[in-house]
């Protein structure tokens, strides 16, 4: 498919998952007539239904779908592994334990925010502290040192879970399993997001250039270690932002950007635009899923992703192989 056509394309159905995702919920009221009685001023009950609840975690959804597509963009260009993810070098490890711990002090809302954002950074710091060695830090070092900190992380999770009581031990699953039902305030990585993108677009050139290898971008005069280093604090800080926005929230960074070069090429200035539409708009219909498959109770809309992405990440890599 031509470029700007599966552009427009990705466009209008982001957009209408977006209406999609606002329109249907589990309260079973007729989605037209709800709109009608919203629109018209008539009940006030259904415009704070779709405008306070389900819109913002509509677009909350869309923004964690899209900065976290972008993560895995960079990340996987950083250390060129197609199997890298945003959660590979241990970010989402350090905002779980900051997070589960103000739980397990009886914190909530803000603070756990708070805590998540303090622990990424944390966890960011210190892998890139301790990735460095004599002639300065490579990918597999850098894959390593993450993978490290992310099994200490989820150690210390489990010695906290073990410890905790019977109430917040929900809370502190259904945080760790990804849950957008707190997200009732999404302008942070919505405006995370609009900053992002464009930044990722002007990449563009030097992630084509440094994805064919670092001897090559050297030689082609493009700052390795520069550009390296942004890509490591820029994935870590979109990981950040999603993670604090709506908990851990697997295989959407991983399996979007396949989808993209499987179907559009290669080319940074299409797979940056395109893998955040379609992160967006895969993670709005898992949640719309994990809200309504089992009205009223919720699923964990990480687990969905998880369930989605395990067997279509099997197919992508099967796909792939045959093609090789």
């Amino acid at each position: 498919m031509p470029r700007a056509p599966a552009l427009l394309l990705l466009t209008l159905i982001g957009a209408g998952a977006l209406i999609l995702s606002v329109s249907l919920g589990s309260s079973g009221d007729d989605p037209v007539a709800l709109w009608g009685r919203a629109l018209a001023g008539e009940d006030p009950v259904a415009r704070a239904i779709l405008l306070d609840l389900r819109l913002p975690r509509a677009l909350a959804a869309f923004a964690t779908g899209a900065v976290l597509a972008l993560a895995g963009v960079l990340m996987q260009v950083l250390l060129r592994n197609p199997l890298a993810d945003p959660y590979v070098l241990g970010v989402s490890g350090g905002a779980a334990v900051a997070a589960v711990g103000a739980m397990l002090l009886g914190l909530g809302g803000l603070w756990v925010d708070l805590g998540a954002a303090g622990g990424a950074l944390g966890a960011m710091l210190l892998v890139f502290a301790l990735a460095h060695g004599p002639g300065g830090w490579t990918p597999t070092r850098l894959l390593l040192t993450g993978v490290v900190v992310a099994a200490g992380c989820s150690a210390a999770i489990s010695v906290m879970l073990a410890t905790a009581g019977e109430a917040p031990v929900r809370g502190m699953l259904a945080w760790l399993m990804g849950d957008l039902s707190y997200s009732g305030m999404p302008w942070s990585a919505l405006v995370v997001l609009a900053l992002a993108l464009p930044a990722c677009l002007a990449l563009a050139r030097p992630l084509d250039v440094l994805s064919r290898g670092d001897l090559q971008a050297a030689v082609l005069g493009l700052p390795v270690r520069e550009v390296r280093l942004a890509l490591y604090f820029g994935g870590s800080v979109l990981t950040a932002v999603a993670v604090t926005t709506a908990g851990s929230i697997g295989f959407v960074g991983l399996v979007t950007p396949h989808l993209v070069r499987l179907a559009l090429g290669s080319s940074h200035r299409v797979v940056v635009p395109a893998s955040a539409l379609l992160g967006g708009t895969l993670l709005v219909l898992a949640d719309l899923a994990a809200r309504t498959v089992v009205a009223p109770r919720q699923l964990p809309v990480g687990a969905l992703t998880a369930l989605i992405g395990v067997p279509l990440f099997l197919v992508l890599m099967r796909r792939e192989r045959r093609i090789g």
